[in-house]
């Protein structure tokens, strides 16, 4: 219980305190750090200040990395001790001042992200892009099944939730076309993602294991890896994704501490064949995240994440498997989440069969992919402690013209 007197089932109460980055309107506001709590957000930089939490000064900066690099030990204890100022009525007096509304505040990118990695983990998206793409071929490539693949993306294209998502252009070949032409992309689409914000980082040309993910990852939040697929089809070949996916990816803007998804956690899904030493697990889970896609206020698929095959653990463990080393404010993200049944697929490529079987929206508008004025918003909700239920916030994007 909270002395805030949230409302009963509030699912960014204080099992959850989400952590970002915000500034308010006042003249000269700078960025500062902030715990979601309900629908106020708690100045962290400010309740350092006044001595009631210690974190070595950290809060009191721009972005979340000088935090996260402190590590789990002063993760867990920071999150500790707001849990007891939310809670302790002693406190009410203190740390209601530093409370402020969320419809006041500008949320910001709460990280400066250093290195974007992607993954390709749901083997239902990866069958169904690869009937899609490569019909005359096996939809699984012979190596899905020994190893989590992923691309190496932009990270300077990483935006907030909110921020406009200007239509791409680059190469492409229209249909059957003898030529490659130069212009925006006509089948832009979206990915329904999970992220994993890096922590405490690991050094130079050494790997880490399956077991060092909860003491090198801090949280997660929601992605949507925008993706243009006509640009995606021509180029990726062989090399994989470049600029069919560079232009921009939409984060959500607060941060889900791990330890608020531990009652979330589930069995994985098993593996066949065996996986390679490095990327076995001892225990092997997933989360209960259920994600919901909306596409201009229509609810068009809810993807379930606790059935992709491969783990957040795999991941992190492959993606240094070569000694490559991860620093505070990492991002990677599963891939498309997708499921085995159509309205549970992370992608409109597979929700309308690569534009094949047009979606009709609420409003009677049809569509097979993106066009201007498009807004798709993304949700997400998982298990929490004593039967309550942790939001993982939400990514907006709304589509406006090639500049």
């Amino acid at each position: 219980m909270t002395w805030l007197g949230l409302p009963a089932g509030d699912v960014f109460g204080v099992h959850n305190l989400p952590y970002g980055v915000f500034t308010v309107d006042d003249p000269g506001s700078t960025a500062r750090l902030g715990a979601r709590v309900g629908d106020l957000v708690l100045d962290l930089g400010a309740v350092e200040r006044a001595g009631l939490v210690e974190a070595a000064g950290t809060l009191q900066c721009a972005t979340l990395n000088p935090f996260l690099a402190l590590g789990r030990p002063y993760w867990t204890a920071v999150r500790d001790r707001l849990t007891v100022l939310l809670t302790d009525e002693a406190y009410a007096e203190q740390v209601s001042p530093l409370l402020m509304p969320l419809a006041e505040v500008r949320p910001r990118l709460p990280l400066a992200v250093g290195d974007y990695v992607d993954f390709y983990s749901s083997i239902d998206h990866a069958t169904n892009v690869g009937r899609l793409f490569r019909p005359d071929s096996p939809a699984l490539p012979p190596n899905w099944r020994h190893l989590p693949i992923g691309y190496h993306g932009r990270a300077g294209t990483v935006v907030v939730s909110g921020t406009d998502v200007v239509r791409p252009s680059g190469q492409l070949r229209p249909g059957h076309a003898p030529s490659p032409v130069f212009g925006p992309s006509g089948r832009l689409d979206v990915e329904a993602e999970v992220g994993f914000v890096v922590g405490t980082a690991s050094r130079l040309g050494t790997a880490l294991s399956t077991a060092d993910f909860a003491d090198h990852v801090f949280g997660v939040v929601l992605v949507n890896d925008w993706s243009a697929r006509d640009i995606q089809s021509w180029e990726y070949q062989p090399l994989g994704p470049f600029l069919g996916k560079s232009f921009a990816t939409s984060v959500s803007a607060w941060v889900v501490p791990l330890d608020a998804l531990a009652a979330a956690r589930v069995p994985a899904p098993t593996q066949s064949p065996p996986v390679l030493p490095y990327l076995t697990e001892t225990d092997r889970y997933s989360y209960d995240i259920r994600i919901e896609v909306v596409w201009n206020g229509t609810v068009v698929s809810r993807p379930p994440f606790a059935g992709m095959y491969w783990t957040p653990a795999q991941q992190l463990a492959h993606l240094t498997a070569n000694g490559a080393s991860v620093r505070p404010g990492d991002l990677y993200a599963s891939g498309t989440v997708s499921g085995p049944q159509r309205g549970q697929v992370g992608s409109f490529l597979e929700l309308t069969w690569g534009g094949a079987e047009p979606v009709t929206l609420a409003d009677g508008r049809i569509r097979s992919f993106l066009e201007d004025g498009d807004t798709v918003t993304l949700t997400a909700t998982a298990p929490g402690t004593g039967g309550t239920v942790v939001g993982l916030g939400e990514v907006v994007g709304r589509v406006v013209a090639s500049a």
